[in-house]
């Protein structure tokens, strides 16, 4: 059953493209500052900070600070600045990440490392980061650059717990929520908050805006990884079984550990970590996967997160922007169908 099915069903348009038409004014005005922000005198900062912004992203964090501070009506004037600084955040933690797991591919063309290399790539991300840092200051809200400073710590702890937790077979579906709450869910959190903040809310209105971010967050990540063995390869921009090369103890890795065999359990682990595992090693796991039905739990799971993430915004007054926020659950726990 659909987890919106106390809401009426949506048009047939991708409620993200209703956001993005939603907010597409701010939305002109966020892409102005980032692009205005990316600027430097160094010629590399502004070619890979270029082509990593302009690679097809979706840019769906910072239109949720936007939509967050429209949900509310009573604008601060703080949403754009909030908005493009947790656009440079989430691109300098890509910029790193793709560093730190030694990717190829990001959004389906080669990543920012293997054009500049993991150096470049690094001292960018710190670039974005100075400069999202910036644009909260400048906005004079103290409170607000608080929720983004705390969500930029603790998504770097997020990180190094799941570098610590690579390829250890021993690692609990608590360790996993540990791990996407932190360096997935904690940023929608923050987007959604401070952009609540710029809208006016109250405490209680900030309070729902930030479990609604984390529990789409938490949906979305565990959505993601579910798609890593369950999508075409491409989906994602990256191959299919990329996480299990990479040593990523996912939730379908880890809940097909707890219930394979000791046989099971070796193919997974001999997979598990290897960069050069062919596909061949990739689909004997996703067998394994099929068997213990641990792609579906995954996506109960992100299912029962999306349910969350509409309760959260049963209190506030009905409107079309509230309607169109529950639309985005759907849709995006809905990729993987």
């Amino acid at each position: 059953m659909s987890v919106l099915h106390q809401i009426k069903p949506a048009p047939s348009v991708n409620p993200v493209e209703r956001l993005m038409a939603a907010t597409a004014e701010d939305m002109a005005r966020v892409n102005a500052l980032i692009l205005d922000r990316a600027r430097s005198h160094v010629d590399m900062v502004p070619e890979l900070a270029r082509y990593l912004i302009d690679s097809g992203g979706k840019r769906l964090r910072p239109m949720l600070t936007v939509a967050a501070a429209q949900l509310f009506g009573q604008s601060q004037g703080h949403a754009v600045n909030f908005a493009a600084a947790v656009e440079f955040m989430h691109n300098a933690t890509l910029l790193h990440d793709d560093v730190v797991d030694e990717s190829d591919m990001r959004r389906g063309k080669p990543a920012a490392r293997m054009v500049w290399g993991n150096k470049a790539s690094i001292l960018v991300g710190d670039f974005l980061l100075g400069q999202a840092f910036m644009m909260m200051v400048e906005t004079g809200n103290v409170a607000a650059l608080g929720v983004l400073s705390s969500a930029s710590a603790v998504m770097a702890e997020g990180e190094v717990f799941q570098l610590a937790k690579t390829g250890d077979l021993n690692t609990s579906a608590e360790d996993y929520a540990e791990v996407i709450r932190a360096k997935t869910a904690v940023l929608f959190e923050a987007a959604c908050r401070v952009g609540a903040m710029s809208g006016g809310a109250d405490a209680s209105g900030c309070d729902a805006l930030g479990r609604y971010g984390l529990e789409l967050g938490n949906a979305f990540q565990l959505v993601d990884d579910a798609l890593d063995y369950g999508g075409q390869s491409g989906t994602l921009g990256k191959n299919v079984g990329d996480d299990l090369r990479e040593g990523k103890m996912t939730l379908p890795v880890i809940l097909a550990l707890q219930a394979a065999s000791d046989s099971e359990k070796a193919i997974i682990a001999a997979a598990l970590g290897k960069a050069d595992a062919t596909d061949l090693e990739v689909h004997q796991v996703v067998a394994i996967f099929g068997k213990y039905d641990t792609l579906n739990r995954t996506l109960a799971k992100a299912h029962e997160h999306a349910a969350a993430a509409i309760a959260a915004l049963a209190g506030l007054p009905d409107s079309e922007m509230k309607t169109i926020l529950a639309d985005v659950v759907e849709h995006s726990v809905g990729r993987a169908s």
